[in-house]
């Protein structure tokens, strides 16, 4: 019997000593004791009934293909490395158009593996023309795996459980709460009762094709991601990896995929496929190409396959040595107090070790009374500090919000400047900062002396420290660390974010003179050339502030 038909049984038994000791109230009171009291046997029921590790059902243990297995890849690059002796190549996808198109030529260039790892995996439209190029290289057969966290993870949806009946593609969910076979009483239950697996969640985000070729950042798979939406639009970097650092990508990857939390889409999932049902949800990707590829800009804007564009030299590689930091799936498996998490420990050392600059993207950004500290011991002896976070206006995070705010004077008192990223984004231009829909900042990118480029799936916050799992690319590269450095003092341009200042005597004499709330802040921005100065949040509205108030006062920093 598998824990989902333990855990169904123990539900029935429960409903039904519930109905028989619990005898009928017609008060509001009496009801809503007996549901209070169903509920706390439930989440009780539920706390004991712990699953089984994934190791328990039929799920093979597999790893990354050997890099040195002959693919057209592999033979693309090997002049290239020989070249270039204990570097990577890399290329900085700073657009949504950029980093869709590149992931589709992935999953076309692919001749025998092909491994997505995902905190987030939405089946909309660009998810869908990304799980149909993934179909495309299993037909082809290509072995892919595809890990997701639950959190986020919808395992009703037709599309992916559809695709998981392909003998080519097996598909795992990493640190479940609930299943299909749970309603939604039993998952919110779980929520409550495993709140300590809950809050740690697989954050990690990477693609890689035949262990040669890599993407690494901060982008999960979704139309905000991809330029694609028309409410949101996420703004987000990431970076094309290709030779020996890849094969790190893929260890970690085998990590999770082999983790005793990795369970397999099919024991979590009650639904039945059958191959008719696969024929249709192919012809169903292949008609969504048809209508979506080309709006969307989902096609690959080189047709020629990547291998040829390689040994072309014509992909834009720079190539320079590089490190591949990532947390073990311990961190949530056996999670410690004592952990050291690897990618925050190595940007710590970086940071400590600039000489002229420290540049921060971090789209939740919370440094706590020890990050200030940090800070103002580098900007003591001189160098820059400067931080572009997200505005109460642009985050899709109000709690994180809570978290940053108290930190604002004690930073700008030690040096540090601070832009927030704005909601509107109404001056097309190139990167990651031209959109005329609503922006959202969500890159975690880090630039140290204009020489080492850091980026990956990591924010600056002690969830990414002390809960999430988390990886980045450590590149020792002046050029490409100039490229997002350039990146970088565009997006912090007025037209496009808040500078947030202390504000001066001048500014508290004239809000005195007008009798309006003296602010220790003050934020300026230009909007259709007009300098703005702003005493509040700018654009945040009532309920924005209302919710942050809100979350200030509860004991949650620990979890931001």
């Amino acid at each position: 019997m598998s824990w989902h038909q333990n855990h169904n049984q123990n539900q029935t038994t429960l409903h039904r000593e519930c109905a028989f000791s619990t005898p009928r109230k017609k008060s509001l009171w009496g009801t809503t004791r007996h549901f209070f009291l169903l509920c706390c046997a439930a989440a009780f029921l539920t706390a004991c009934a712990t699953k089984p590790p994934a190791t328990a059902f039929d799920r093979p243990v597999t790893h990354a293909l050997p890099v040195t297995e002959i693919t057209p890849l592999h033979t693309a690059l090997a002049p290239l490395e020989a070249v270039h002796p204990n570097e990577s190549g890399f290329r900085v996808l700073s657009s949504g158009t950029d980093a869709l198109q590149m992931r589709i030529a992935l999953a076309r260039a692919a001749t025998k593996t092909l491994d997505m790892q995902y905190y987030i995996a939405n089946e909309d439209t660009t998810g869908k023309l990304l799980l149909g190029a993934a179909l495309y290289a299993a037909d082809h057969g290509v072995k892919v795996r595809m890990l997701v966290d639950d959190l986020n993870f919808k395992d009703i949806d037709q599309v992916m459980a559809g695709l998981n009946s392909h003998d080519n593609i097996e598909i795992r969910v990493f640190n479940p709460f609930g299943s299909a076979q749970e309603g939604v009483f039993e998952r919110t239950t779980n929520l409550f009762t495993q709140i300590g697996h809950f809050t740690r969640r697989m954050h990690n985000k990477s693609m890689i094709t035949d262990n040669q070729l890599a993407i690494v950042g901060g982008r999960n798979l979704g139309d905000e991601y991809f330029s694609a939406s028309e409410t949101l639009q996420f703004r987000d970097l990431d970076v094309l990896a290709a030779g020996p650092i890849v094969a790190d990508v893929s260890a970690s990857f085998d990590d999770y995929w082999n983790s005793s939390i990795a369970y397999p889409l099919r024991v979590l999932n009650k639904q039945k496929f059958d191959a008719k049902v696969l024929d249709q949800t192919r012809d169903d990707l292949r008609q969504h190409w048809r209508t979506n590829a080309d709006p969307y800009n989902a096609k690959p804007l080189n047709a020629t396959p990547l291998a040829s564009q390689i040994a072309q030299d014509q992909l834009g590689l720079t190539w320079a040595p590089a490190e591949f930091k990532a947390d073990l799936p311990e961190k949530i498996v056996h999670p410690s107090p004592d952990y050291v998490s690897p990618p925050m420990q190595r940007l710590t050392e970086l940071m400590h070790d600039a000489q002229k600059d420290f540049l921060i993207i971090s789209p939740y950004f919370v440094p706590h009374e020890s990050g200030v500290k940090a800070a103002g011991e580098l900007t003591h002896r001189g160098v820059r500090i400067a931080v572009l976070t997200n505005s109460l206006a642009a985050t899709d995070a109000v709690a994180v919000q809570a978290g940053y705010n108290p930190f604002r004077v004690p930073l700008l008192q030690q040096g540090v400047e601070l832009y927030e990223f704005k909601p509107q984004q109404k001056v097309p231009r190139a990167g990651f900062t031209g959109s005329r829909s609503r922006a959202s900042l969500h890159a975690k990118t880090y630039v140290i002396d204009r020489k080492i480029l850091v980026i990956g799936s990591m924010n600056l916050d002690p969830r990414s420290a002390n809960l999430n799992t988390e990886q980045t690319l450590v590149i020792h590269s002046p050029p490409l660390a100039e490229q997002v450095a350039q990146i970088f003092e565009r997006a912090i341009a007025p037209e496009v974010s808040y500078h947030v200042t202390l504000a001066d005597p001048a500014q508290l004499a004239y809000l005195r003179s007008i009798g309006a709330p003296l602010s220790p802040l003050v934020w300026t921005d230009v909007e259709d050339g007009t300098r703005r100065t702003y005493i509040f949040d700018p654009e945040a509205g009532f309920y924005r502030n209302a919710l942050t108030g809100l979350f200030s006062l509860l004991p949650v920093n620990a979890e931001l």
